[in-house]
């Protein structure tokens, strides 16, 4: 029966996995460039469900994001830090930094450390222009980004290991999403 419920998921998804090859965790949907600046964007999960709201808010000095859940609470902010050597955004949930994603200066391409304030530091490895990449705690994938499982053009998925938090992972990859733009 499980199998039956994992495979609806992943239709519903528009996911190219095999029926037996269930995820671990969730899995989110995401548009490309998600919140532009004064613009409004959901995340959905594998079924469709409107979950998270991320609203680019307009007309500020740098670049922020707020991540609210269906009901309108906030969950996640996301800001640009100016003045740093590198690029880098903060997340924060209740006035708390809660990660810092630092943009590495070397390579060929993109990598993105994540200092995780209280925790393990992350890194996010592979082809983050073209959402191929994953987040790993240690050698331990939290999380996947991938084009290659949707059939919706100018979108991608995020896999999301169970346990971990969903909202502070997908504001993550917002502030990464946005710190991969060129210019």
């Amino acid at each position: 029966m499980p199998a039956q419920g994992a495979a609806r998921s992943v239709a519903a998804m528009g996911l190219l996995r095999h029926r037996d090859d269930a995820p671990a965790g969730r899995r989110f949907q995401m548009r490309e460039k998600l919140a532009s600046i004064g613009d409004d964007s959901w995340i959905e999960d594998d079924q469709g469900d409107r979950i998270y709201k991320v609203d680019g808010k307009a007309l500020r000095i740098r670049d922020t994001f707020v991540m609210k859940d269906r009901d309108g609470n906030e969950v996640a902010k996301i800001q640009e830090r100016k003045l740093h050597v590198r690029d880098t955004m903060e997340v924060e949930r209740d006035g708390h930094t809660l990660a810092t994603v630092h943009k590495a200066l070397v390579g060929i391409r993109d990598r993105f450390d994540i200092s995780v304030e209280g925790g393990t530091d992350l890194k996010a490895r592979g082809n983050i222009v073209d959402h191929e990449y994953e987040v790993k705690r240690d050698d331990d994938v939290i999380a996947t980004i991938s084009k290659k499982w949707l059939r919706i053009r100018d979108t991608y998925g995020v896999e999301i290991a169970q346990g971990e938090d969903e909202p502070l992972l997908l504001a993550l990859t917002v502030a990464i999403d946005e710190m991969s733009r060129p210019g």
